[in-house]
């Protein structure tokens, strides 16, 4: 059944519209405010996932890398040492500081 109430109806279409232009308003205020969002983020100078992802697996491989050096070099050193170094080896190594690299080794 239709109504003949030519006012409800003009009601009913204003209404209708108005929601529409609230609608589109809420959306354009989100957009808005995730732009501005974004723009203060990205000025923190925060770093994507996938950078994270990148660095973190490049650590874990530097660290794998590190321990098997580091078992390395004990296995030379407990060599050098179970071997009697010599008395120009241990003289040598004494010698050499920190930052120096000794070809012996």
């Amino acid at each position: 059944m239709q109504s003949d109430n030519r006012v409800f109806d003009d009601f009913v279409k204003f209404v209708n519209g108005a929601a529409g232009t609230v609608a589109g308003m809420a959306r354009e205020g989100e957009a808005a405010a995730r732009e501005r969002f974004k723009g203060f983020v990205g000025g923190m100078d925060f770093v994507a996932r996938d950078e994270f992802d990148a660095v973190k697996a490049m650590a874990a491989a530097a660290r794998d890398e590190n321990d098997v050096l580091r078992a390395r070099i004990e296995a030379l050193e407990a060599r050098l040492g179970a071997g009697g170094a010599t008395a120009g080896t241990t003289a040598k190594r004494a010698k050499t500081t920190k930052g120096d690299a000794d070809p012996a080794l």
